[in-house]
This record gives C-alpha cells, structure tokens and sequence, in this order.
C-alpha cells in the first residue's frame, strides 16, 4: 500500500517552467518544453499577424517567434538583457510543430501539487480562460499556468507552420534579387 501512495503522490506533483511578461508571473508545464534560448537575430515576416514577430534560425529549422505581450495585448516593451525565447511543441494537424515564445524573463522550474492548483475564474480575467490551466499558489505568488496547445488557434497555427514559412522567405529572398538584378 505505501508503494501506491507514493506512485500516487509523484503524480500529484508537476513542474512548472515560470517566466514573467509586465509583473505577471506565468508557467508552461516543463514536459511541453523542448529548451529556452537568449533572444538572437529575428527575422521579421510580413503579412503575419501583429504577435507573431518573425522566425529563427534553430540549428537549420525555421521556428515562428510569438511575442506573448503582443498576443495578450499588454504593452509593447524592447528586449532587454534578460528577455528570452521558450522553444515548446504543439499538436497542429496531427504533426507536433516547434514555435519559439518570447518572454521578459525565464524564473526557474518549480513543483506544485495539485492541492496548489485551482481552476481559473470564470470571469474578470483579461485572459480567455481556456488558454489557462490552472492557477497555481506557491506562498503568496500567483502563477498562471498556461495551456500551450490551447493558447493558439488553428488560425494562428497555420501562420506559424514551418513550411508555409519557409517557402514565404524563399520568395521574399528571390524578389530581392530580382530587385538587386535591376
């Protein structure tokens, strides 16, 4: 019996990849995370929607870099020293797709147990609440949890597939050359 309550309680607790956007604390379940990078060179795309502010060169692989201040309509603030890119996988079209996640700042993992987990409100969030989880409660610090395969729709999925984008910047780079040519 005591085996089973300790399988049992193993799987209460999760980890948390925490990370700040403004003065908000928010979470990404680490199982969903592939790495976390330093803000490199991002290629701006156009004719994409306003949050998803270009792509990145991952060791040969084109990933689609979401601006979450922008997708959660907060104000707009430069990269600073500690600004950071989160590399997560979501389902799209039975495929698993790489999208980077820019971020202020990456805190640390933490565990919680479910007795810290609580449904969010239903109302009075500037969030649509099936993008969160759960609200986490480690002592007095609120944690957002985000649920990564429900923060983008299939819309906005569509804009980010890899290689949709590629063949996006293939054009653009032939038109410069053809400009370049004349």
């Amino acid at each position: 019996m005591e085996k089973q309550e300790a399988a049992d309680k193993i799987q209460e607790v999760k980890q948390y990849l925490t990370f700040t956007i403004s003065d908000e604390v928010f979470a990404f379940d680490v199982l969903k995370i592939k790495e976390v990078l330093e803000v490199s060179k991002i290629t701006k795309v156009p004719k994409t929607p306003k949050f998803m502010i270009g792509v990145i060169n991952l060791r040969g692989s084109v990933v689609s870099v979401i601006d979450l201040r922008l997708k959660f309509d907060m104000e707009v603030k430069g990269f600073t020293v500690d600004s950071s890119i989160i590399i997560v996988e979501v389902q799209y079209e039975g495929e698993l797709m790489t999208i980077g996640v820019l971020v202020d700042a990456v805190k640390e993992v933490v565990k919680l147990e479910a007795h810290e987990l609580e449904a969010p409100p239903k109302f009075g969030m500037n969030l649509n609440s099936d993008i969160i989880s759960a609200i986490g409660k480690k002592g007095d610090l609120f944690i957002i949890i985000l649920d990564i395969q429900n923060l983008f729709s299939e819309k906005e999925l569509s804009f980010s597939k890899q290689e949709d984008i590629s063949m996006l910047l293939d054009t653009i780079k032939q038109e410069k050359q053809a400009e370049n040519k004349e």
